[in-house]
C-alpha cells in the first residue's frame, strides 16, 4: 500500500512532500516525492506513532468515581480509542503498588495485581500495543515480592520506584502540599495539616530498609530485562543513587539539578507533555519547558491527559535546536531507545508502520492514527475511508 502527498517527519528533517510504502505491519519504502498511485493524504503532516510511556488514566478508567468500579473491558476499550485519537501506538499504563491503602482498594497489592493481569490479558484485542509500567512505592514492605512473581510472569514491561513521603521528591514542599490538599480534600489547612502528619509517620522507614528494596527492585528489572525509572528525584544525591542501582530514565525530576545529574550519569529525562503544554509543573516543580531550554529533557509522557502530547512538542518545536524532529523525537524515537523498543520509533523501512498523521494550525489534532499498518482511527479528513479501520479481535 502506498500513501503519497505526505510531509513526513524524519530523525533529521521533514520532507515536504514525500511517500512511502507500507508492506504488511512495517514501512517498505520512504520516498522524497510523492507517487501517482495509492492513497492521496492530501499534504498531511505524518509522524511516528507516539510512544507513551508514562499514563495515569487506566486508574481513572476503572474508577471514574470514588467507589464506582468499570469492568476492565469497559476501560481499556475507552482508554484504548481515547490513545489511538491521540496518535499514541504504544502505551504503557502506569498502575500503582501503595503504601497505607486498604485491601482492594485502588494501588493496594490486591487489586493492582488484578489490574495488572486483567489488562494483559486483553491488550491483544485493543489498537494500541498497550504495555505495563509498574509504579513501586518503596516504602511499601511487599513491593520486592511482588515484584517477583509479576516479572517471573512477564507481566511487567517497565519499572519505577517512587516515594511520595510528605517532605521529599514531589511534595518536598510541606507548606504548599498542606494547601493543596486542603482545596482538593475540601478540609481546613489544620486538618490537612494533621493528614500530612499522619502519613509522614506511616510511611516513615529507615534508610538501610530502603536502601535494601532500592537494590532488590533493581537486580530484578536487570535479571528480568526490564526497564528501571526513577520518579521525583529532587536532590543530587538521590539523582546519583537512582543512576548507581541502573537506572535509565530519571522521570519527572522536580529540580533542574537533579535533571542535570541524571543526564550526566547517563538517564534519559521523562516530563509530562500538560506540564510542557502549560509551561509549568501543577504542583509547582521543574518546569517541562526549563528543562528542554536547558537541554535536558529526552522524552514526554501524556502523564494525566493524552491530548497534551501534540500540543506540547508543537509548542517545543518553537524552540528546539532541530525544530519538529527534535520536538518529536521526544514523544517517539527517544522513548523507543530508552525503553529498548528497536522496532518503532521512526520512519524508517523495516520498523513498525505506526504512524500520526497530524492536522496543525488554530486545532492540532490527530486526524488519523496506524498501527502496524492498519488504520485504528480516523476522523475523516484523510482519504482512508477505502482502507480498512482495524475491529479489535
Amino acid at each position: 500500500m502506498w500513501l503519497s502527498n505526505l510531509s513526513l517527519v524524519l530523525s533529521d528533517r521533514v520532507i515536504s512532500s514525500g511517500a512511502l510504502r507500507i508492506d504488511g505491519d512495517r514501512i517498505a519504502e520512504v520516498r522524497e516525492t510523492p507517487v501517482d498511485h495509492g492513497i492521496d493524504c492530501g499534504g498531511a503532516l505524518v509522524a511516528p506513532g507516539f510512544i507513551d510511556m508514562h499514563g495515569d488514566m487506566i486508574e481513572v478508567e476503572l474508577e471514574p468515581r470514588p467507589n464506582v468500579d468499570f469492568p476492565m473491558e469497559v476501560a481499556l476499550a475507552h482508554l484504548d480509542a481515547r490513545l489511538a485519537a491521540c496518535g499514541i501506538t504504544t502505551a504503557y499504563a502506569a498502575v500503582s503498588f501503595s503504601r497505607g491503602v486498604r485491601s482492594g482498594e485502588r494501588r493496594s497489592f490486591e487489586h493492582t495485581s488484578q489490574v495488572i493481569r486483567s489488562l494483559h490479558a486483553l491488550r491483544a484485542h485493543c489498537a494500541v500495543d498497550h504495555r505495563i509500567h509498574a509504579r513501586f512505592d518503596i516504602t511499601f514492605d511487599n513491593a520486592v515480592e511482588v515484584l517477583r512473581d509479576l516479572i517471573r510472569d512477564g507481566q511487567v514491561d517497565l519499572v519505577s520506584v517512587m516515594d511520595h513521603t510528605p517532605g521529599q521528591g514531589q511534595y518536598r514542599d510541606l507548606e504548599q502540599h498542606i494547601r493543596q490538599l486542603a482545596k482538593r480534600e475540601g478540609v481546613s489547612e489544620t486538618q490537612a495539616r494533621q493528614i500530612v502528619t499522619t502519613r509522614i509517620a506511616e510511611r516513615s522507614r529507615p534508610q538501610q530498609v530502603i536502601l535494601s528494596n532500592l537494590k532488590a527492585v533493581s537486580d530484578l528489572c536487570r535479571a528480568g530485562a526490564v526497564a528501571l525509572a526513577s520518579h521525583d528525584d529532587d536532590i543530587r544525591e538521590k539523582a546519583h543513587l537512582m543512576a548507581d542501582i541502573g537506572a535509565v530514565i530519571s522521570e519527572f525530576p522536580v529540580t533542574l539539578e537533579a535533571a542535570e545529574i541524571g543526564a550526566e550519569r547517563g538517564m534519559m529525562t521523562a516530563m509530562g507533555a500538560p506540564n510542557a503544554m502549560r509551561g509549568q509543573s501543577y504542583s509547582g516543580n521543574l518546569s517541562a519547558r526549563l528543562a528542554h531550554e536547558n537541554g535536558l529533557l529526552d522524552i514526554l509522557a501524556s502523564d494525566y491527559h493524552p491530548g497534551a502530547m501534540l500540543t506540547a512538542v508543537m509548542t517545543l518545536a518553537q524552540s528546539d535546536p532541530a525544530g519538529l524532529p527534535g520536538a518529536m523525537a521526544l514523544v517517539t524515537r527517544n522513548p523507543a531507545k530508552a525503553l529498548g523498543l528497536t522496532d518503532r520509533g521512526e520512519i524508517k523501512p523495516g520498523l513498525l508502520a505506526d504512524l500520526a498523521f497530524v492536522q496543525t494550525g488554530k486545532l492540532p489534532r490527530v486526524t488519523a492514527t496506524m498501527r502496524a499498518g492498519r488504520f485504528v482511527h480516523s476522523v475523516g479528513d484523510v482519504a482512508l475511508l477505502d482502507q480498512p479501520i482495524l475491529q479489535p479481535a
